[in-house]
């Protein structure tokens, strides 16, 4: 079964403990939280404060996406701040291997990301270390951007080697992921849609979680 991530971008800061059990009621999977750090991309968003403050409003598993220069000096801190997953881009990792050693140490998942333009060949280095590989639809630093197609044939490659290797490993999509495009998403294999605006801009949040789904 497909799971929902939504990103926590598109919620209401003022009220986030409000929004997280929100997500939670009407049938989120997982809470995804983007950080940024106004470096490795042109936006600033939250840091560890944030994690450890939403981890006691829910028991969903905490989604953290790392879109930051070094995120090895940064790691431990936030699988301590009650992270489930952490994912980084390993172009911005001094040492990506030892930045996914660390993140396991703390018994937590970790997994790389992949932008829109960084080949699927390049997480055959490290298919066999991580539980996660988040493939990128949009170039990261701002939500509501439209998903780019092209990535579509990206999940197909990905599953192959995922398949080929014979390793458990999700494949999570991020960036435009609506009602019109996760069907062929889940389709190709995608196991993690992370959706910010689509679920937190319905008027029926319940019915358009389950719908993303498939449902």
């Amino acid at each position: 079964m497909t799971k929902i991530a939504p990103s926590i971008l598109s919620a209401d800061f003022s009220a986030m403990g409000d929004e997280i059990r929100r997500l939670e009621f009407n049938g989120a999977d997982w809470i995804h939280c983007d950080v940024m750090d106004g470096v490795y991309v042109t936006n600033i968003t939250f840091g560890m404060p944030m994690v450890k403050a939403i981890r006691p409003h829910t028991a969903l598993p905490l989604d953290v996406h790392l879109m930051i220069t070094e995120p090895e000096k940064y790691v431990e801190r936030f699988c301590d701040s009650g992270a489930d997953y952490v994912t980084f881009h390993p172009e911005a990792s001094r040492d990506p291997h030892s930045t996914i050693e660390k993140i396991h140490a703390k018994g937590v998942k970790a997994g790389i990301v992949l932008n829109p333009d960084i080949p699927v060949s390049v997480a055959e280095e490290y298919i066999k270390e991580v539980e996660l590989v988040l493939l990128m639809s949009v170039f990261p630093g701002y939500g509501g951007q439209s998903f780019i197609p092209e990535v579509m044939d990206k999940i197909t490659e990905l599953k192959g080697m995922i398949e080929r290797y014979g390793v458990d490993v999700l494949v999570e999509i991020d960036g435009g992921v609506n009602l019109d495009n996760a069907g062929e998403c889940i389709s190709r294999g995608v196991d993690v849609l992370v959706a910010g605006n689509t679920v937190f801009s319905a008027e029926d949040m319940k019915a358009c979680i389950s719908a993303l789904k498939g449902e």
